[in-house]
């Protein structure tokens, strides 16, 4: 299914303000943290969704999170999330970063792309990095999370995450894997991921013109979250979930 028809159809199942989504454990508070220091920060998120993660650092501190999505029915859910919440340094558009003509933009501090890239070949996954790399502040940061390029391979049940894995690691290479992700109150929603080697993006960074080695974290079940929900969480102890790169671009 087209991205925008995949969330514009199922907007109202990821809409929520407290940990509920399997990666709502595994990857965002990870990510939320590698964003600090937001405080005094200018934002992009792209691929934004309904805004959780864009929530969440705006209450740390940011001068002002930008989120931008495909779907307009995830857009206006973030919106009505905003006004709900009472947060004010947010505002977001309906938006294909592929298609944004940015060069009129002030830079950012701080580009965030949480689990977007999975739904985006090579060729727009490399684009969109180098448009971020656009409107990325001398000194400030990109980060990004993505599926782990392994998971699909690994794991063949399918709860409580799965992606529907065709061909091999590097022959299923931009081939699109159809997957859900559950929420612990048991409602499944659809996920893609478009399948990329580690080696894809490395040289997108490079290719977009960061020349500074990125952080790059495996994401996983902690012993916390286990102890929190065994049977939930157990089936995936010891998978690498997500991978998360944090990338400086260099001062000028």
């Amino acid at each position: 299914m087209d991205t925008k028809d995949l969330y514009n159809s199922q907007a109202s199942a990821w809409t929520r303000n407290e940990p509920v989504l399997l990666s709502d454990y595994s990857a965002r508070p990870f990510v939320i943290n590698l964003c600090e220091p937001a405080a005094g920060k200018r934002i992009l998120d792209i691929g934004c969704g309904e805004g959780y993660v864009g929530r969440k650092i705006a209450m740390a501190g940011a001068e002002h999170v930008h989120g931008i999505d495909i779907s307009d029915k995830m857009i206006e859910a973030a919106l009505a999330n905003q006004v709900s919440s009472g947060i004010e340094n947010l505002s977001y558009e309906v938006q294909d970063m592929r298609n944004a003509e940015l060069s009129d933009i002030e830079p950012y501090d701080l580009v965030l792309g949480m689990f977007l890239f999975n739904y985006l070949s090579v060729e727009d996954t490399h684009l969109v990095m180098k448009k971020a790399f656009d409107v990325i502040k001398p000194g400030g940061h990109f980060i990004f999370s993505v599926p782990h390029p392994f998971l699909a391979f690994l794991k063949k049940e399918k709860y409580p995450f799965y992606f529907e894995a065709t061909n091999g690691y590097f022959s299923g290479r931009n081939i699109l894997f159809p997957g859900e992700i559950w929420r612990r109150d048991g409602v499944a929603v659809n996920v893609q991921c478009i399948h990329k080697t580690f080696e894809d993006y490395f040289k997108g960074l490079v290719d977009s013109g960061f020349t500074t080695m990125p952080e790059v974290y495996e994401l996983r079940i902690t012993e916390e979250q286990l102890k929190l929900d065994s049977a939930f969480f157990g089936p995936l102890m010891d998978y690498p979930l997500h991978v998360a790169f944090k990338v400086r671009k260099q001062d000028q």
